[in-house]
């Protein structure tokens, strides 16, 4: 983007020029400046991160302070409350969470553990609803929680089950993160989970992002059968105690999630008229293609109440 005000970037592939508004992407990309290493910013901090000028970020922060979004003290600004409300909005107005709960309650309390459904967005899996006992509801994921993909359950099974082409960009063009000694740390070897996932249909996860933790995940498929989105339990073995899963064990759970999985698919198909898994994933391939990534950084913490 170029840091010259007067002139505003070339709309995104498949958008005509005049359908864009550039503004609109500006003041999102400075919301989305604030992160957990960046929780305040000056005008000419924001700039710098959003490729603009300090008065041009300076004429956004103000606006959203107007708006209520940023709060400032002169010098530095700062994100409020208020930008919950985005993500509340897709929380409460769109049905796929609503339909699947049911079912994620059906698994919470048959394996007595928190269920959730996630979707990708970028390189990163974001949380859109949960379920579990009430006593396992302290801990785990809050809902909108986003954590890097290639070590959770549902991220490694979203991956694997791409396109060809979009999973060979992907290993093509990813560094692996090391978060702990299980974390899956080589490409080749990454590259050969991902072709055992995608075979069976199902993934798990042990001790990739924290030591105590293991999850399971099944594809939620649309009426095309691509898989947008992911149904997952999360067990604690911090909590639980539980010794590492016999491989029928997993089996027994992964077929199990699965039932679940297909009966929310067929329910989300007649309640779905406005295809709304087809729009996630369709969303999230026009994000892809226009370079949505360098804003990536700017929400990695993985959130834990």
């Amino acid at each position: 983007m170029s840091k010259d005000s007067n002139h505003d970037p070339a709309p995104p592939p498949g958008l005509d020029k005049r359908d864009w508004i550039a503004g609109l992407e500006r003041g999102v990309s400075i919301i989305e400046a604030f992160d957990d290493a960046n929780p305040r910013l000056t005008a000419s901090q924001a700039g710098q991160r959003t490729n603009m000028t300090r008065t041009a970020a300076r004429r956004y922060l103000l606006t959203l302070q107007h708006m209520g979004y940023v709060a400032s003290d002169g010098k530095l600004f700062w994100l409020t409350p208020r930008v919950l409300r985005l993500g509340q909005s897709y929380l409460e107005s769109a049905r796929l969470p609503r339909v699947v709960q049911p079912f994620l309650q059906r698994v919470a309390a048959g394996t007595n553990e928190i269920a959730y459904l996630s979707v990708m967005d970028g390189d990163e899996v974001v949380y859109i609803a949960r379920n579990g006992p009430n006593r396992s509801m302290s801990t785990g994921y809050v809902l909108g929680a986003r954590v890097p993909a290639q070590v959770t359950a549902s991220g490694m099974l979203m991956l694997a089950l791409r396109s060809d082409a979009e999973l060979d960009e992907w290993l093509t063009t990813r560094k692996l993160t090391v978060f702990t000694s299980h974390t899956i740390a080589s490409m080749e070897r990454m590259k050969l989970e991902l072709a055992r996932i995608r075979a069976q249909g199902w993934a798990l996860s042990e001790q990739q992002l924290d030591l105590n933790s293991r999850g399971i995940a099944v594809p939620l498929r649309d009426r095309l059968g691509q898989a947008p989105a992911a149904a997952a339990r999360r067990a604690d073995r911090g909590r639980t105690g539980l010794p590492r899963l016999r491989d029928d064990a997993v089996v027994r759970h992964a077929r199990a999630g699965q039932h679940h999985a297909g009966a929310a698919r067929q329910a989300f198909g007649r309640d779905d008229e406005g295809g709304e898994v087809a729009r996630l994933d369709a969303a999230a391939d026009q994000r892809r293609g226009r370079g949505h990534r360098r804003h990536a950084g700017a929400v990695r913490a993985v959130h834990r109440l």
